[in-house]
């Protein structure tokens, strides 16, 4: 029941980063749900993997790859989801910087509520 709430969360975060961002679309809430069960996915199983692939390159720029991980991430549910589109991949960035933001503050008030 938790993971269903914070996947919901997390795509109604996918929706107003979209709502921010002119250089990413999102064409409804259904999309915006696969994006973010797309998202959470890949999280869980790709994102360890590249981190330990790329730690020497991670401690170089003292974490900001991490940045670069999850734009590539968000690329790559722009290539999988249909109704999803990012323009690029600076927007792919600003559009990581600011679901990471917009989930925190999700996230925050969620827990506030309980």
């Amino acid at each position: 029941m938790n993971f269903l709430i914070k996947l919901l969360l997390s795509s109604l975060a996918v929706i107003v980063s979209s709502y921010i961002l002119p250089g990413a679309h999102v064409e409804g809430f259904f999309d915006a749900l696969v994006v973010s069960l797309f998202l959470a996915l890949f999280s869980a199983t790709l994102k360890p993997l590249l981190i330990i692939l790329t730690i020497p390159v991670t401690v170089f720029t003292l974490g900001f790859f991490l940045l670069v991980i999850n734009a590539l991430m968000i690329m790559l549910a722009d290539y999988v989801v249909d109704g999803f589109y990012v323009d690029g991949f600076w927007w792919a960035l600003l559009f990581g910087i600011i679901l990471a933001i917009v989930n925190s503050v999700f996230e925050s008030v969620s827990k506030k509520d309980e």
